[in-house]
């Protein structure tokens, strides 16, 4: 079967179509969708993308989250459907409710850009099970709204249930509490990261690994994790 990938763009996103060609050199159909549709086009997946929507006015994808799509994004989400939010699609996914906590602008006040090295907390996910718990790796980052917070009570939730996917290793570049660089819901379909697994896809155009220049593919398994997710269900 050919899996469908719907990539949603907003008015300000910068890289829907770095994730379509993601999708694409996974092995996978993109599909490109718009924020102001109600129709996901039958698709088995789903990406919300980086960039600025909105220009960030309020607060970093709250005004996306009511955008009219996120009403089939929150239906599809609650039938079991994979959805990763990158950075910005993150923020919508927090805004929206599908994801616990909220991000708020970096510490230290600067949008950062750097090659980030994460650790895998949960290789259990419907974009993470190409992984292995602990497992090191390295995928870009650029933000500006990148910490990530939550009272306690939810903090020690999320750490108990398993939901932290992905924690900054080295480096915490944006002051998010407990180092947490990404999460995932109870159920594992839904997952929201900062970093841009999407800028790490072919070799060549990655990040820079002890390897090479240029040389991480690291971003590769959340996609082709989708896809062999959306293949176990249709099984």
């Amino acid at each position: 079967m050919t899996v469908r990938i719907g990539v949603v763009t907003f008015p300000g996103s910068l890289d829907d179509r770095d994730a379509q060609r993601a999708i694409r050199v996974a092995g996978a159909e993109p599909v490109a969708l718009w924020h102001g549709s109600h129709d996901l086009e039958g698709v088995d997946a789903l990406v919300l993308p980086g960039g600025f929507s909105y220009g960030d006015y309020l607060r970093a994808g709250a005004i996306a989250a009511l955008s009219p799509i996120m009403a089939e994004v929150k239906d599809a989400a609650a039938a079991g459907m994979p959805v990763l939010g990158i950075c910005n699609g993150f923020q919508m996914l927090v805004e929206a409710h599908l994801l616990p906590g909220g991000l708020i602008r970096n510490d230290n006040q600067h949008f950062v850009r750097r090659d980030q090295r994460l650790i895998v907390e949960n290789a259990d996910t419907a974009w993470t099970s190409g992984f292995t718990a602990g497992q090191e790796i390295i995928i870009p980052l650029k933000n500006a709204d990148g910490g990530y917070i939550a009272n306690d009570e939810t903090l020690d939730r999320i750490e108990g249930e398993g939901q932290v996917a992905f924690r900054y290793l080295g480096v915490n570049p944006n002051g998010s509490l407990r180092d947490i660089a990404g999460i995932t819901n109870e159920r594992g379909n839904v997952v929201g990261l900062m970093p841009h697994p999407e800028h790490a896809v072919e070799a060549g155009f990655g990040p820079n690994t002890p390897a090479a220049m240029r040389s991480g593919v690291d971003g590769l398994n959340f996609f082709t994790s989708a896809i062999a997710a959306v293949a176990r269900a249709a099984a």
